[in-house]
């Protein structure tokens, strides 16, 4: 159409045809449009994490399975108290029985001096007939003496000495010498100067009846 025919068109009442709008470019300098709001994410292409997915501020991370959290100093100090007292109840336990196996080794070696010192020199008979009774052990013991020997015995010239479950009557001289060697073994030793109630089996109007089951 020439201008002059359009020109006629228009002084008629003719309105030229509306262009056509036309839409916006998304495409990015790669040429690819940019994804809308609601367009679905494209397969291989990394989706920034959700809002909501981010550790707040200040939170400290999930610890990792397996991975223990470092221990407060109280963890440790408490630790430590306990090593040290576990450690001081072993060494205590330990000097206990070296002790207590020290004390056996003494006694044995004491038993066997004082059982060479009264080595067949022990004064009891055979035809002794009278019970001298004595406390020795938390128990009444008693040995057989004679009218002399007991008389001796009551005034601290004799004693008795127990040794392997015996009771030999000895000397006060004798007796003296195994009291240093091993004093438990001294079972019978009369101070004739203390009074006679400290000694009531001494005098003969106490004398323990022989049928008389201890």
């Amino acid at each position: 159409m020439s201008d002059t025919l359009r020109d006629q068109l228009l002084g008629l009442g003719f309105k030229p045809v509306p262009k056509p709008e036309r839409k916006p470019d998304h495409r990015g300098a790669s040429g690819r449009p940019h994804p809308g709001k609601g367009d679905k994410p494209v397969a291989g292409r990394p989706q920034r994490p959700a809002s909501g997915n981010k550790p707040a501020h200040g939170a400290r991370p999930h610890a990792k399975p397996g991975v223990r959290p470092p221990r407060s100093r109280e963890e440790i100090d408490l630790a430590k108290a306990y090593a040290i007292r576990a450690q001081k109840e072993k060494d205590e336990r330990i000097a206990a029985e070296r002790l207590k196996q020290e004390e056996a080794r003494v006694r044995r070696e004491a038993k066997a001096k004082l059982e060479e010192l009264l080595k067949d020199k022990g004064l009891n008979q055979p035809e002794a007939d009278i019970a001298r009774h004595f406390p020795y052990g938390g128990k009444i013991k008693r040995i057989y003496v004679n009218a002399e020997q007991l008389k001796a015995l009551n005034s601290g010239e004799l004693g008795v000495v127990q040794l392997n479950g015996r009771y030999l009557l000895v000397t006060a001289a004798l007796l003296a010498e195994a009291e240093s060697v091993f004093a438990p073994s001294v079972a019978l030793k009369v101070d004739p100067n203390a009074p006679a109630a400290d000694d009531p089996y001494a005098d003969p109007r106490y004398q323990v009846p022989d049928d008389l089951v201890w």
